[in-house]
């Protein structure tokens, strides 16, 4: 993960953790994330404790076994959810490919994206601004579609045309604009000024 191992030491930890903003409905007992994550089962069990008595993780016993779940009430829920939507398969395919995709200014993902939340005909998941090279981003949406289980939305639009719809008030970009999201390139600010 990009450079997250600054930030969060424990690798167990970041990895639980993007266990959990990945799939933010799912819950987990203690055998299947440490087959998820990949690690010893002690430093796993380690870190539940740890995230448990942060509030981060709920913990639930079901007949023999103790379910952990993400919880949508603590404080920083929205941040970190906005940190690992930047480790998902797609953001990394994207920061990665940046430079062969054009002349990109703005690449913004949705926060439905993450939560998997499904959306309407007219919405999408991601918006790209600048002179892109479509096919790129389109392999790169195909590739991303294996892990995320359905079809990303997206759409791409030069800078001209982004700033004509804002303004004309085109209902399908402000609503776009004015929902939560997350920018792997450029700046919210700029982007919905």
């Amino acid at each position: 993960m990009i450079m997250l191992e600054k930030i969060i030491p424990s690798k167990v930890r970041r990895k639980i953790l993007e266990l959990y903003f990945h799939h933010v409905d799912d819950n987990y007992y203690l055998r299947e994330i440490v087959r998820m994550v990949d690690e010893e089962v002690n430093a796993v069990k380690r870190e539940l404790d740890i995230l448990h008595d942060a509030k981060v993780l709920m913990r639930e016993r079901r007949t023999n076994k103790v379910f952990y779940t993400l919880n949508k009430n603590y404080i920083f829920f929205d941040e970190f959810l906005r940190i690992f939507i930047k480790s998902t398969s797609l953001s990394q395919l994207l920061l990665k490919n940046h430079s062969q995709l054009g002349k990109v200014k703005y690449i913004s993902l949705s926060m439905k994206y993450v939560k998997r939340t499904p959306i309407k005909e007219d919405e999408i998941y991601a918006l790209f601004v600048g002179v892109v090279v479509v096919p790129e981003v389109e392999s790169i949406m195909n590739t991303a579609k294996k892990d995320f289980g359905w079809e990303i939305n997206y759409t791409v639009m030069t800078e001209d045309e982004l700033k004509f719809r804002k303004k004309n008030n085109d209902p399908f970009i402000w609503k776009f604009l004015r929902q939560p999201k997350v920018m792997l390139v450029g700046q919210e600010e700029d982007l919905v000024k």
